[in-house]
């Protein structure tokens, strides 16, 4: 099996019609990120940046709603 690294640059496009199509480490397919070993590290990665991300406005709101509706937004985002 040829290593993709190994060829030249301009073997590695692709020509379809009039555009040119170069080849990517890592792509979105269905929402997750895969690269190209399948390790998942990308999408776990920006998955956590996420989450950190939401937890913090939560913590912002959390005075203003109440401790109930807090725990309940927080239990949605886990099980989304």
């Amino acid at each position: 099996m040829a290593d993709i690294t190994k060829l030249a640059t301009q073997d590695q496009s692709l020509k379809i019609s009039s555009e040119m199509i170069k080849p990517t480490t890592v792509v979105r397919d269905l929402g997750m990120l895969l690269d190209s070993e399948l390790s998942m590290k990308h999408h776990v990665t920006k998955l956590a940046a996420v989450c950190h991300y939401h937890l913090r406005h939560l913590r912002q709101i959390c005075q203003c709603v109440g401790m109930d509706t807090t725990t309940r937004l927080v239990l949605a985002m886990i099980t989304s």
